[in-house]
């Protein structure tokens, strides 16, 4: 009943407001953003030995590289990365390439922005780091990369909720959201920080009947 109470709360929020991507549904787009929707590297540096401009926005104030990042387009965001594009440049979302890869789980991408510059400390429209979605929607690698770059683990987000939370929360208790848990506590994640309701991470993993996830925070002394 608790969890029920909880998703009806943010699921029509999280429906939405999460934008579809799709090719072309932005208008307005330079020739540098279709080449990058296109994962054309060559055309990219063409573009750019030409002098196109490497952070030029869409309507939808998305840069090339996050045309790229949309599109999971490795090549494309190698070459704008190791050419300089911001890769924390945010659309009118508040999304931004090192940002939408964290959600996505788009990693080799994400590498590429933590190499070049990410800010740890930035935050999405629901004010969550990288960390709290890729959390969510059980990248498990993604979250190891998060926390081996020093993402901030107890970060609270505007519905009050940590990494650790929304994993469980939002999680379907499987093996992938077990070892989330599992790194989250290993990284020293506070397991008693509780929603802005009061409800700690040990009490939404029994509502939901999550025995192993309720394993791993008694092992870390959840109350």
């Amino acid at each position: 009943m608790l969890r029920r109470l909880i998703l009806s709360g943010v699921v029509s929020v999280l429906l939405t407001a999460v934008p579809l991507v799709t090719a072309g549904n932005a208008m307005n787009r330079t020739s540098l953003h279709t080449a990058a929707e296109r994962n054309d590297a060559a055309a990219i540096n063409k573009l750019l030995a030409e002098g196109a401009e490497i952070d030029a926005r869409d309507s939808r104030g998305a840069t090339a590289l996050l045309t790229a990042t949309h599109g999971n387009r490795i090549d494309a965001a190698r070459a704008l990365i190791e050419a300089g594009a911001d890769v924390n440049a945010k659309d009118h979302i508040n999304d931004s390439p090192y940002l939408y890869a964290g959600a996505r789980g788009h990693l080799e991408i994400l590498k590429l922005t933590l190499r070049h510059g990410a800010d740890l400390k930035s935050t999405n429209r629901y004010g969550g780091t990288a960390l709290i979605p890729a959390s969510e929607r059980g990248h498990v690698e993604t979250v190891r990369t998060l926390i081996a770059a020093g993402v901030d683990v107890d970060h609270v987000n505007n519905l009050g909720w940590t990494a650790l939370l929304e994993a469980i929360i939002l999680g379907n208790g499987g093996s992938r959201h077990q070892q989330i848990v599992d790194l989250l506590v290993k990284a020293g994640a506070d397991v008693n920080l509780a929603d802005g309701t009061g409800v700690t991470p040990l009490q939404h993993a029994r509502a939901a009947g999550y025995k192993e996830i309720e394993t791993i925070l008694l092992a870390a002394k959840a109350h």
